[in-house]
């Protein structure tokens, strides 16, 4: 299996590079989402509401918004009311009267939100402003039961729900992007070659002198003012397609799951490498001490632990200037555990013979 699994990754590296397109690679810049969070009341659950005072406090304020005036001396005693936070995030270009998906979460001890309903509840952006506001009935994918004896059965979480479409955008965010005649094209993997061929395939397209590279991640590109031709420009400058530089050679080691990724262009210098194993065995097993006849004697069990030491036969190899497949094909020859490779991996690199960044995660 380990076998099947690194020749599989020295497949997926070797292949040649494709054409992908300029949508798929960058971001624009000053065109993105903003994050919206907001605080509200989810009614109308089974019992499965929370008791926290801030949940009451909130209730109280809410009658009395609507005109419902609840004695100072009476504590309202509310089973199927729940405290929430919501968070959503506002699209680029969203406008008023458009609407948006929300997450409903509980911030209270209550058991469940399944099958309540979201009551009118303002979201707001990093600068204070409400830009939606979200209401309706909530989808739970969780279940929460629970018997008289005080058994429990939960599945998932049933106390995370979504509004889809539940909020409606009040208030648009301004972007740059009619406003500039410039247009700065972020990569999502910062690389000087991928940036030199991004900005030349976009003047073979488009013509010369339309773009230019700023540094290894953004390049920029000159645009017209009237917004109509600019849609029609980016339109046409996200669906070109060019070949991306390659990824520096690189290996990830994830030492939690063993698994190990190498990446293409990795290679390593001359380096001779010993492997052997060494296995510790304990025994335990328990031994029966009978008294001698007519002694008053009593039975008793002992414990009794064998412990042995062996080791395998070490084996050393030799590495010259090699490529990926034959990095491979020389640690699966001495039968190398994942684990075993790791320590191999990072030896080389301390050793100064692996020619590649290892990250381990």
């Amino acid at each position: 299996m380990k076998k099947l699994i690194l020749f599989i990754l020295i497949c997926t590296f070797c292949l040649p590079c494709m054409a992908e397109r300029i949508k798929d690679l960058v971001a624009i810049q000053g065109i993105r989402s903003n994050q919206l969070v907001g605080y509200g009341l989810v009614v109308g659950l089974d019992g499965t509401g929370d008791t926290e005072a801030f949940t009451k406090q909130s209730f109280r304020s809410m009658l009395n918004n609507l005109g419902v005036t609840i004695p100072a001396n009476i504590v309202p005693n509310i089973k199927n009311v729940a405290a929430v936070a919501l968070h959503a995030d506002l699209p680029a270009f969203a406008k008023p009267g458009q609407r948006i998906d929300i997450t409903v979460s509980s911030l209270g001890n209550a058991k469940s939100l399944r099958g309540g309903s979201l009551l009118l509840a303002p979201l707001k952006g990093a600068d204070g402003n409400v830009y939606a506001v979200a209401q309706g009935d909530l989808i739970v994918g969780g279940l929460s039961a629970e018997g008289a004896d005080g058994s429990k059965i939960t599945v998932n979480l049933p106390v995370v729900g979504r509004i889809p479409n539940g909020a409606i955008v009040e208030r648009g965010v301004p972007t740059p992007f009619s406003q500039s005649d410039m247009m700065i094209l972020n990569l999502h993997r910062s690389d000087f070659t991928t940036a030199r061929r991004m900005a030349e395939a976009i003047n073979t397209a488009i013509g010369p002198g339309v773009a230019s590279t700023i540094d290894s991640t953004s390049v920029k590109v000159h645009m017209p003012l009237n917004v109509n031709d600019k849609v029609t420009l980016v339109s046409a400058i996200e669906n070109i397609e060019f070949t991306p530089g390659e990824n520096r050679a690189r290996i990830v080691v994830n030492s939690r799951t063993g698994t190990i990724v190498i990446g293409k262009h990795v290679t390593v210098g001359p380096a001779a490498i010993a492997h052997g194993n060494l296995i510790v065995t304990v025994t335990e097993r328990e031994q029966v001490s009978q008294p001698q006849p007519l002694s008053n004697g009593v039975t008793t069990i002992t414990p009794k632990s064998d412990v042995s030491v062996s080791q395998t036969e070490g084996r050393m190899f030799l590495l010259k200037a090699v490529s990926l497949e034959a990095i491979v094909n020389a640690v699966n020859k001495v039968g190398t555990a994942p684990g075993d490779l790791m320590a191999i991996l990072e030896a080389l690199k301390q050793a100064g013979a692996l020619n590649a960044d290892l990250e381990i995660i």
